[in-house]
């Protein structure tokens, strides 16, 4: 999960005395794991078998532990263009600062199948290092490709699956819905099926462009549908948001 706005060497997290939410100034490098990713999409054994695109995945282990074990996955990120070490040094720089915000927040998270923030360290970390250890082979494979909503460098209908996490509706704060609108268009444009999560905006609140959208795509003859899935951290980030196209739609029988 990354998109660069601006300099990523500028401080990327504030304080906000009056909110006492969880913010950030931009979107921050932040990976979860492949488990994670089942979960928080409800992919079945099926699912995993489909053309799969990761959109903003940034430093997630999903695209190594797909690729493990035999799937097809293609994941995109501006963070692409920059080398593993480049990464790592962000990836320094954001972790700690990102930590304390948690910590700073602890009321706005669920804390049950992660116990506490030595727990999350652990498992970000390690995501984030799997990704480090597959970077540059999946780059020469054409596994990781440089790429930013709302334009993404592939033809019509080339996945099956477009996966979205922490991105879309997370930074609504520093998104406009027009943004989120064709941001979710080139994702149906590109796959079948399109799959969201969270639906939360920073601070654990509903996004505010969640409704809009939906809204604005229904009268499009888009098939969007938000469901409850087994995973939650986030308090109240336990739905993914379903979406087809109007040719996605077809072709699914939905």
């Amino acid at each position: 999960m990354l998109l660069l706005i601006s300099s990523v060497r500028q401080k990327i997290v504030r304080e906000s005395e009056a909110s006492k939410m969880f913010t950030l100034d931009q979107v921050v490098p932040w990976g979860r794991s492949f488990k994670e990713y089942k979960a928080m999409f409800a992919l079945t054994e099926g699912d995993l078998e489909k053309r799969i695109l990761g959109c903003s995945d940034g430093p997630a282990g999903f695209n190594t532990g797909l690729t493990r074990q035999g799937g097809r996955v293609i994941s995109t990120d501006p963070l692409y263009r920059f080398s593993a070490t480049e990464i790592r040094g962000w990836i320094d720089e954001a972790f700690t600062q990102v930590l304390e915000q948690v910590r700073q927040n602890r009321h706005e998270f669920v804390w049950n199948d992660i116990k506490d923030l030595t727990e999350l360290s652990s498992l970000r970390w390690a995501a984030m290092e799997e990704f480090l250890a597959d970077y540059p082979s999946g780059l020469k494979e054409g596994r990781y490709r440089e790429a930013a909503l709302p334009d993404l460098p592939f033809e019509d209908a080339s996945f099956d699956l477009a996966l979205c996490s922490h991105f879309l509706f997370l930074y609504s704060d520093q998104f406009s819905l027009d943004f989120h609108l064709a941001a979710v268009r080139e994702l149906c444009r590109v796959a079948n099926e399109v799959r969201i999560f969270p639906l939360l905006e920073l601070g654990a609140i509903p996004s505010r462009h969640l409704e809009p959208l939906i809204t604005h795509m229904g009268k499009e003859s888009y098939s969007l549908e938000k469901i409850k899935v087994n995973y939650e951290f986030q308090k109240g980030g336990n739905q993914m948001l379903k979406v087809f196209g109007p040719q996605g739609q077809s072709q699914s029988g939905q």
